[in-house]
């Protein structure tokens, strides 16, 4: 039989890059990625890679230089990336969502100016809406945007920036009450700004600082970060869609696209579990025999790849629904909320048919276990999903006694 995790009705153009992506990390991400992980170390040599193969134009137009790609493309890529290292994929998801806002929401000459950069991976984005003390409550954003003159004034904390010392371009969502009356509800008072920065850390523009690098128990390699305006000046023109108020929903619609992504992510390491486990319990005899003759390991294995393949299929259909230019709040909350969860238990089973031996660092399941966890928060958490779906839910099935 085939690998799991086949989708139908690809083009042949989907294919070849599927195939070239898959082949890229079969030779440049796996061998390395457990080494590099150990040492919390940024991937350039791979970075350098997707930029030659040009994935970090994949979802750009054209016309802007880049390949003028489907949604579905962009979760098939990341779904083989983060079976080879899922610190690599959330390198291109946050710029990703950077662009796709770009081109949702910006003007003609933030496209302009940023799509062709973006496109060839000289400008590497990331977003923020997170804050210390809010969560999961975006409404409670205490950062703040005051007009000056034909500039803005920045000030507040920001928390949890994947690539935030990398990255060259933030999208940051703040409060705005310039034009908006007091009363005005939250999420109508919120507006996304474009900020342009220096890689690395300590102070990288003036009023903007990257503290450095948060330690964390894995999802090491890309860097995480805070981000400290104070006094920021910026330009009326880096209002993103150059009218304050639509923040929010700017920010909603790229966080569709990124909890596809984490679908994705989820679907590429519960696969590379499977494919460690199953490998693993051919190999490993008990009782005269490999344990993948023992009814009980069949068991879990049959249930792994179950797991896989449905999380698989609802991570392809809340593409192809955002595809159509259909809302998919709804499928994609399902598919995050459950190749979420079906990726810590399959990594968990694998972790499990390793035994010891899946406590030690030399086994690449080591790693993979303290990397799913984020999945279960990252892009809202399990509770955050079942609340989208279960308000969705009663929209469409509105009882009408």
């Amino acid at each position: 039989m085939a690998r799991l995790a086949q989708t139908h009705g690809l083009t042949d153009v989907q294919q070849e890059i599927l195939s070239t992506v898959r082949d890229f990390v079969d030779k440049e991400i796996i061998p390395v990625a457990t080494e590099l992980e150990h040492r919390d170390e940024y991937p350039q040599q791979i970075v350098d890679g997707l930029k030659e193969l040009g994935l970090f134009g994949l979802m750009i137009p054209e016309e802007y230089g880049g390949l003028g790609e489907s949604l579905l493309t962009y979760a098939l890529c990341v779904e083989e990336i983060a079976r080879g290292w899922m610190s690599v994929s959330g390198i291109i998801n946050t710029h990703f969502i950077v662009a796709y806002m770009l081109k949702q929401h910006g003007t003609q000459e933030q496209k302009d100016h940023f799509l062709p950069r973006m496109a060839a991976g000289d400008v590497r984005g990331a977003f923020s809406m997170s804050e210390p003390g809010l969560g999961s409550d975006v409404s409670a954003i205490t950062s703040k945007a005051v007009k000056d003159g034909d500039e803005y004034v920045l000030n507040g904390q920001k928390m949890w920036l994947t690539n935030g010392g990398t990255s060259t371009l933030v999208a940051v969502l703040v409060r705005s009450d310039e034009g908006h009356p007091e009363g005005t509800a939250p999420h109508k008072s919120m507006t996304t700004f474009l900020i342009e920065k220096e890689p690395g850390f300590g102070e990288v523009r003036p009023g903007l600082t990257i503290p450095g690098k948060i330690d964390k128990m894995g999802y090491k390699g890309v860097d995480t970060t805070e981000l400290i305006m104070d006094g920021l000046r910026l330009p009326a023109d880096r209002v993103l869609g150059g009218v304050t108020g639509r923040g929010f929903y700017q920010m909603m619609d790229g966080v569709e696209v990124g909890r596809v992504n984490v679908a994705a992510r989820g679907c590429g390491v519960a696969q590379r579990a499977f494919e460690l486990g199953v490998q693993y319990a051919q190999q490993r005899h008990t009782f005269g025999k490999a344990i993948a003759q023992h009814q009980a390991i069949q068991f879990k294995l049959a249930e792994m790849a179950t797991k896989v393949e449905a999380a698989h299929a609802m991570m392809v259909n809340a593409a192809r629904k955002k595809d159509s230019g259909e809302r998919n709040d709804l499928e994609a909350g399902m598919a995050k909320y459950l190749a979420s969860e079906y990726c810590k238990e399959v990594v968990e089973d694998a972790f499990r048919i390793h035994g010891g031996y899946g406590f030690s660092k030399e086994y690449e399941i080591e790693r993979l276990y303290r990397e799913a966890p984020m999945l279960l928060i990252g892009e809202g958490t399990a509770e955050i999903q079942k609340m989208i779906i279960g308000r969705r839910l009663l929209e469409e099935y509105r009882f009408q006694g």
